[in-house]
């Protein structure tokens, strides 16, 4: 395809078609049509030539994969201007030119399947890229800031590295779509994923004993369709996955799971989701030990309707109900006290504080004729 010349930039030109306004995207759809693809892969390269008898700047899709190339010059890679799709999967490459910062239009990446152990900071200039794939290599970190600047990622494939954790600035990327982390050495995942607002597929499946914990963020991933967190360490499954409506599929094989139970889990997905709801709410009965049977002070007051005001067995209190000690008065119910100036006087410290509140909820307060 012949070379573009003379041509303004994108933003000065005039944005009319046959007496018409043409919207960006259309514009850039015709642009991309008039850019160069240029496939040189499974030609066993070993370095690119230099000066090289392609016209860079009109290259939009570039396709070096499935060579030796061991590097790619800096000054081929800064005049790749227009460069929309670069593949050099299944080379030799143990780093990336920092000039790949000068890819502003790039969109898609694949540097998959070589022996990089970083990827430069300059990355980050990159910020109309929407799918990093950098599969099988030697990773043993990504760029702390990646997340702050490549906003508008959608797919992001890091398996089969040695990562051992995941930056905190992952959790900006709010576009994301599916992110692939599995076979690496992951020993914890950032506490804020909940911001990752479109991640619809997680695969952290394959970090083996490394990985023995999952945020409780991970439950709040609204838009999570399918996850995958089998052959890892996980003893329990976070209760805030009961939440995840959309989730329609599961993987938690391998792991010695104690919560949810392996009964529950052979029942399939609506029995975990159930099962992890029940638990948030403190209402699900432990059968692991007496010491830990006990619910947790938010359910019990959830049970005996002290958050919502209602009465148990028409507003008398049963045995059991008194033997807790937590019946309120008909009188006082609490929706009257939902403001924050009584906020406080519910926390699990002061209900349950031997010095102030024990005659509370003593046996002859609540029998009081009084009450």
């Amino acid at each position: 395809m012949d070379a573009i010349k003379g041509r303004r930039p994108w933003g000065e030109r005039k944005k009319m078609r046959r007496g018409r306004p043409v919207d960006e995207a259309e514009e850039e759809e015709e642009e991309a049509r008039r850019l160069e693809i240029v496939d040189m892969s499974g030609m066993g390269l070993d370095s690119l030539p230099n000066p090289s008898p392609l016209n860079i700047g009109t290259i939009g899709k570039l396709d070096l994969s499935s060579n030796n190339l061991q590097s790619i010059p800096e000054s081929v890679t800064a005049r790749m201007v227009n460069l929309i799709v670069l593949d050099v999967h299944s080379n030799q490459l143990k780093s990336l030119p920092n000039s790949i910062g000068c890819l502003s239009k790039l969109k898609t990446l694949n540097v998959s399947a070589n022996f990089l152990e970083s990827l430069p900071t300059t990355i980050e200039n990159c910020r109309s890229l929407e799918d990093l794939n950098a599969n099988f290599n030697k990773l043993t970190k990504l760029p702390d800031t990646i997340g702050f600047e490549l906003v508008n990622l959608k797919t992001l494939s890091v398996n089969s590295n040695k990562l051992i954790y995941l930056p905190h600035s992952i959790s900006h990327l709010t576009n994301l779509r599916a992110l692939d982390a599995r076979l690496n050495c992951l020993r914890s995942l950032p506490d804020d994923l909940e911001n990752l607002i479109n991640l619809q597929t997680l695969n952290i499946s394959q970090n083996f004993h490394y990985l023995s914990t999952l945020p409780y963020s991970v439950g709040l991933l609204l838009s999570l369709v399918e996850l995958d967190v089998s052959y890892n360490n996980i003893t329990t499954l976070p209760d805030s996955l009961g939440c995840l409506r959309k989730l329609q599929k599961l993987n938690v094989e391998g792991n010695p799971l104690v919560s949810p139970p392996a009964g529950v889990v052979e029942r399939g997905l609506d029995a975990v989701k159930e099962y992890l709801t029940e638990k948030m709410k403190g209402s699900h009965k432990e059968e692991e030990s007496p010491k830990n049977s006990g619910r947790s002070w938010i359910g019990k007051l959830v049970k005996y309707g002290t958050f919502n005001g209602r009465q148990r067995h028409g507003g008398r209190a049963t045995r059991e109900d008194q033997s807790q000690g937590f019946v309120m008065p008909s009188y006082r119910p609490i929706d009257g006290l939902a403001s924050p100036r009584y906020t406080g006087i519910f926390s699990p410290g002061r209900i349950f504080s031997p010095k102030t509140y024990t005659g509370m909820f003593s046996p002859r307060r609540i029998f009081s004729p009084k009450t």
